[in-house]
């Protein structure tokens, strides 16, 4: 069967075997090969998607997703915003001022919720990078979990009538909020396919500037995990046989920030060593949905109380994904 990324593991290989002289099968050697395998595999998919979903972005502009989730209700308007969430390619700091344009333009808070969890944790970056590391049957079950989990937190953070709990400035923005004559948005419709794809490009290029860095760095630490962690370690402290390993794990993504290209690299050499596959994306979900940045940004807009409620809920729904994802890829 024919390797795609055959080129990267052979001069990878040659690189560690012939330019550093290290044997493979150390630790060293291990840890080299994981690097410098992953790093052009990894920006390369990142690349081509980008540009793939960014060539498709000007079809489902920001202001066309809002105006679709205007006037939707309850759980109608939450599974629409979850699967938005997935199909549109925000991560999550571009989510965040989304997240305050829903609202300023009449959105409920409720809905923009599961938006705002779906965005950055099942976007289309995330999903063909998840397939490329993983197969079909983990990114679907990732996929299914993730709309699901914005769904019902976003549902209940709407039933609770939380609105009080958002800073009042978000509310006058709404009310200054400007508009033609017919009350509508001016777009431009008519973009031609070479003009997408000029977008495509820029918008792979601004991604790969802006995250190249952490792609890296989550790498590094994937090719220590893989060459350096015990098997026994990672099967002991967060293994199957460790009922707490899913919420440690959790708890550890909770104040790291990445993004989903990055962490991945890291969940694949987590897995190699033995970690149970729902363990590692609670992680995932964790270090994407709740990110260091996100929540800082969020702190401007949401008062202490709705956001201690966001990422408890949003914690205690990843957990519980973990075990049941667990529990269903060990049947």
């Amino acid at each position: 069967m024919f390797d795609l990324f055959y080129p990267f593991d052979w001069l990878s290989t040659q690189i560690v075997t012939k330019l550093f002289g290290v044997n493979i099968e150390s630790p060293l050697g291990s840890s080299l090969h994981f690097f410098f395998y992953d790093v052009p595999k990894v920006l390369t998919l990142l690349v081509v998607i980008s540009f793939i979903v960014g060539t498709f972005q000007s079809l489902l502009a920001p202001e066309k997703v809002r105006a679709f989730l205007e006037g939707k209700r309850k759980l109608t308007g939450n599974i629409l915003a979850a699967m938005l969430g997935a199909i549109t390619p925000f991560c999550s700091c571009s989510a965040v001022p989304l997240f305050i344009g829903f609202l300023k333009g009449g959105v409920p808070l409720g809905i923009t919720f599961s938006y705002l969890i779906s965005a950055p944790m099942v976007d289309a970056v995330a999903v063909f990078l998840l397939l490329a590391l993983f197969g079909l049957k983990v990114t679907l079950i990732y996929v299914i979990f993730g709309i699901t989990l914005a769904v019902i937190a976003g549902y209940i953070l709407g039933v609770l009538k939380l609105e009080k709990w958002v800073e009042p400035f978000i509310w006058e923005l709404r009310k200054q909020a400007p508009q033609n004559e017919n009350n509508e948005v001016i777009e431009n419709e008519f973009i031609s396919w070479e003009e997408r794809m000029k977008i495509g490009w820029f918008q792979s290029y601004e991604i790969l500037k802006s995250v190249w860095l952490y792609v890296v760095i989550g790498i590094a630490l994937g090719a220590a995990i893989h060459g350096y962690v015990p098997t026994d370690f990672i099967t002991q402290y967060i293994g199957k046989d460790n009922p707490f390993s899913v919420l440690v794990a959790v708890l550890v993504g909770v104040p790291l920030y990445t993004n989903i290209a990055g962490v991945l690299p890291i969940a694949s050499a987590l897995v190699d060593k033995g970690m149970p596959m729902g363990t590692v994306l609670a992680f995932t979900m964790a270090v994407t949905a709740l990110s260091l940045p996100q929540m800082i940004i969020l702190k401007k807009v949401l008062r202490p109380k709705l956001l201690s409620i966001f990422i408890g809920l949003t914690t205690l729904g990843i957990i519980t994904v973990g075990y049941l994802f667990n529990a269903i890829l060990t049947v």
